[in-house]
């Protein structure tokens, strides 16, 4: 287990200690973005002139649109990803059963070849024969 970390890091220019087991750089970059999405409603009309309760709920808000947008995200890609990881098996199968074909018609190519060379050897013995037979 990680240990924990006590970590100083100022949200809306206070200071607050937080305490957990993440690492201080993950704590940091928490607080950056509760700092970066407080300065981004404060760009919105009314947003000044509203109550702490309401400004609060808005920040709640707004924290989980973008964690639902996230999940939904992450849900997307990994439906994808399974998607494709489907594909390549069905594509990987398809490859193995054209390798298998083309060893079959190569093992095939290779015994007409062999034929064809007996049957010219064939026609060469049957020609002299019958070059013999002419000459009689």
């Amino acid at each position: 287990m990680n240990k924990r970390n006590d970590v100083a890091v100022v949200i809306g220019g206070k200071m607050y200690n937080l305490g957990g087991y993440e690492s201080e750089e993950y704590m940091q970059k928490l607080a950056s973005y509760i700092n970066a999405k407080s300065e981004e409603l404060k760009r919105q009309d009314g947003y000044l002139r509203m109550e702490s309760e309401l400004k609060s709920i808005l920040m709640q808000i707004n924290i989980a649109d973008d964690y639902f947008k996230a999940k939904r995200n992450q849900e997307e890609t990994s439906a994808d990803a399974e998607e494709k990881n489907r594909e390549n098996a069905e594509l990987r199968r398809e490859l193995i059963g054209l390798q298998t074909r083309l060893e079959s018609a190569e093992q095939e190519n290779r015994v007409l070849r062999e034929e064809n060379l007996e049957l010219q050897k064939r026609l060469i013995r049957v020609e002299t024969e019958l070059e013999e037979i002419k000459k009689h």
